[in-house]
């Protein structure tokens, strides 16, 4: 009678195990749909110019090429981030369709992950401050002559970060929409720029290297607060690479070294409410690339609410 009854309940608890199984498939899937949603929806608002930094930023580009012609190239190059066929827009629609394939991750929980944050990444509040970088480094080409965006000026952030000046485009520098880090024969990482942007290496006639920026960069968005979404886990992973390879040197040298993100720069002002709860950027140093939103069983849809906020330039 006894052993009848302890192989009953050990059956009890074995369906009662197999009817709680794992949802992670299902909640990708359904992150999928509504990251397709988002991103089709931000298309339709960026093509009607519905997004203030969105439409700040084509002006800025006119104005920067009407300004000085020799930049219309770059000026466009970068006003391209405001389109629905964009390189930002692009990126993320490339993680969109890499999330289907279970192999790209290490397993379901970074699967998870990178859906929920593509579909935090297509709010249109959150692409918004996005924006605000390249809007900003056209701002501060204009030689203050058009304001900044959701940042305090140029010299306020070199002053409260001890910073050193990279040059125009230094707020794109470490987003890999733009360009990657790469090693010379003397084991140094430097930045190399993507296609057109590499103008920005024209107007200043210096390599960046990765450890003296890591130490002395200054804000921007994408390194100080989106960073989390903006990134895939494959960039994520490259991104920690240059870093242990500079640590490894460094400690090799006695010296330590810190990554970029360990301190997070001021400059930003009239972030979104959505922006303002995303995870730190330092969060992407974890090997499963995890999100502040894995344990979230509802699929609420944030508001769209835009930023605003000019500084000057200069």
């Amino acid at each position: 009678m006894t052993k009848f009854i302890i192989c009953a309940v050990t059956l009890i608890l074995s369906l009662a195990l197999s009817g709680c199984g794992d949802d992670r498939p299902q909640q990708i899937e359904k992150y999928q749909q509504l990251a397709q949603q988002r991103l089709t929806n931000l298309t339709q608002v960026l093509s009607q110019n519905k997004l203030q930094n969105g439409y700040i930023l084509k002006q800025y580009a006119d104005n920067l090429a009407s300004q000085q012609p020799q930049l219309a190239p770059l000026a466009q190059q970068l006003a391209l981030d405001a389109s629905p066929t964009g390189p930002l827009i692009e990126a993320l629609q490339q993680r969109l369709q890499q999330s289907y394939n279970a192999s790209n991750f290490v397993d379901l929980d970074q699967q998870l992950s990178e859906v929920e944050n593509i579909y935090q990444a297509a709010d249109p509040a959150q692409f918004n401050d996005m924006l605000s970088d390249p809007v900003n480094v056209i701002a501060d080409m204009s030689q203050g002559s058009l304001a900044r965006v959701n940042a305090i000026s140029k010299q306020a952030e070199q002053l409260a970060n001890s910073a050193e000046d990279f040059g125009a485009g230094s707020q794109l520098v470490g987003n890999p929409t733009y360009g990657q880090w790469q090693t010379n024969s003397s084991g140094m990482s430097f930045w190399a720029w993507y296609g057109m942007y590499s103008m920005f290496s024209n107007l200043f006639h210096r390599p960046i290297y990765y450890d003296n920026w890591s130490k002395r960069r200054n804000y921007s968005y994408y390194n100080d607060v989106g960073r989390y979404r903006y990134t895939s886990p494959k960039q994520a992973k490259a991104q920690n690479k240059v870093y242990q390879q500079t640590s490894k040197t460094y400690k090799n040298m006695g010296k330590p070294f810190a990554s970029p993100y360990a301190k997070q720069r001021t400059g930003s002002t009239s972030l979104s409410r959505q922006s303002m709860s995303n995870p730190k950027p330092n969060a992407t140093s974890n090997s499963k690339f995890r999100s502040n939103y894995a344990k979230e069983s509802s699929f609420r849809n944030s508001s769209s609410r835009t930023s605003r906020g000019v500084s000057r330039g200069k």
